[in-house]
């Protein structure tokens, strides 16, 4: 698989497990997804939550999607990075099925949605595809 076949999982599967450290732990939950691409794997949390605390200390993480369709699994592994570019967070909170986004900066629940909202970018990560029936097969990691 290439990493334009890569790209296409992520992007149909929104719904990812990002692993981050913490205190020499591991950490796992599911984030939203906002694009996949030769950009960069972009998604965004909440400043207030421990995941953004955990990436600001250790910005190494792993991403995992699972295709339930096809059976794949994708890893992505790599370092991520803040986009703190507001128009970029407008577009995110424009887009559909991001309504809760855009509830929150335009009724002010969050007293500075530009600052509470961040975004990360994992650019330059590895990846690979994993199936049951490549299952003991030595992993091949793509370049993003």
């Amino acid at each position: 698989m290439d990493k334009n076949g890569l790209f296409e999982i992520m992007n149909a599967n929104p719904a990812v497990h990002l692993a981050t450290v913490e205190n020499g732990e591991p950490r796992v939950r599911a984030v939203f997804l906002y694009s996949a691409g030769e950009d960069g794997i972009v998604f965004h949390v909440g400043k207030v939550k421990d995941v953004y605390r955990q990436i600001a200390a250790n910005p190494a993480v792993e991403l995992c999607f699972n295709d339930p369709t096809t059976g794949i699994q994708v890893r992505v592994r790599g370092q991520v990075e803040e986009i703190v570019d507001p128009a970029f967070k407008d577009k995110i909170a424009n887009t559909p099925g991001r309504e809760f986004l855009k509830k929150w900066r335009d009724s002010g629940e969050l007293a500075d949605f530009y600052d509470k909202v961040r975004v990360f970018a994992l650019r330059k990560g590895k990846a690979h595809a994993w199936s049951m029936d490549k299952n003991f097969a030595p992993k091949e990691w793509i370049s993003l």
